[in-house]
């Protein structure tokens, strides 16, 4: 949501800015209420406008130096309560940021697991056959993930050389 009234500001500043006439303007206006729709209710961009005409939000800074010179917090925006707060400090000279610690790579890169990391360690396993319900328990000094691989390797090429795969070819 911030997003959007942020590009919302960005095109209402642009269009208040601009030297256009009045007809220019208002198609200018009807272009953005028009791509708002599906985003906001047209109150809201109306209330934006005002808002930005009496230079009360989105402001541009006028220089460098006063620019350099506010001061900045920056929030990491979690839900709508973050809002509330930085809300408070909308009439101090504190200037609000918000940040997202939610990067596209920590969402396509799959969780680790502490599973996964079990697996990785030597140790003693039980494997049961699912028809009989027997089961091996088997020590091995490898990783227990490579030890599981290299059974079902031995089942898939049919050769007998660990006891569950034996078990397994048999039935």
């Amino acid at each position: 949501m911030e997003h959007k009234l942020a590009a919302c500001c960005y095109y209402i500043n642009r269009m208040l800015s601009l030297p256009l006439t009045k007809e220019r303007q208002a198609n200018e206006s009807k272009t953005i209420q028009t791509i708002a729709q599906n985003n906001f209710p047209n109150k809201l961009i109306n209330n934006l406008k005002y808002q930005i005409q009496r230079n009360t939000i989105c402001q541009k800074p006028n220089n460098k130096e006063n620019e350099n010179s506010k001061k900045w917090a920056t929030f990491s925006y979690h839900s709508p309560k973050i809002r509330k707060i930085t809300n408070l400090f909308k009439h101090t000279d504190i200037k609000i940021a918000f940040k997202n610690n939610t990067t596209i790579l920590q969402l396509i890169r799959p969780k680790n697991n502490n599973s996964t990391k079990i697996y990785n360690k030597s140790g003693i396993y039980k494997l049961t056959c699912k028809t009989c319900k027997q089961a091996y328990r088997i020590q091995t000094s490898w990783n227990v993930k490579q030890r599981y691989q290299e059974h079902i390797h031995y089942i898939k090429n049919h050769d007998p050389q660990s006891a569950f795969a034996q078990h397994i070819l048999t039935l």
